[in-house]
């Protein structure tokens, strides 16, 4: 098998307009259409740049501080993290989603590798970050 790209991804939500809400409303992505088929979609939002196969105690450090998951917490299934255009709209996304109601796993912090995230978790499972990786835009970590 030659894989060339990753074709598609898409959140499996019990409840699609609470995703509507965040990925439309919120996070400001072009989903098109509504009814009883494919809910929300795009073919116009840029591609991955990175996949990997992210171990539950180690999403558990990232998000908690600890490699233990919280019982009290839904286990995600899947991360995603959507690039904006430098470090401070990172934190000025989290500020926004806060304002909106969104309880963030964590404030926008900076990696020891240079990339800035702040990341919530989705009532179907999904930890969602904003991201702004300097090597995703050719440069290099402060």
């Amino acid at each position: 098998m030659n894989v060339l790209f990753i074709t598609s991804l898409a959140v499996v939500a019990a409840e699609p307009p609470q995703s509507r809400k965040l990925f439309m409303d919120n996070l400001g992505l072009r989903l098109e259409g509504e009814g009883d088929g494919y809910y929300y979609s795009s073919g116009s939002i840029g591609g991955s740049k990175h996949f990997g196969v992210w171990p539950l105690s180690q999403a558990a450090e990232a998000c908690f501080g600890t490699p233990d998951w919280p019982a009290d917490r839904i286990v995600p299934q899947a991360s995603i993290e959507f690039e904006v255009e430098d470090a401070d709209a990172v934190a000025a996304a989290g500020d926004g989603l806060q304002r909106a109601g969104y309880e963030l796993l964590h404030t926008a912090r900076t990696e020891p590798w240079g990339q800035t995230v702040t990341r919530l978790l989705t009532d179907d499972g999904l930890i969602v970050g904003i991201s702004y990786a300097p090597s995703f835009h050719n440069e290099e970590p402060a």
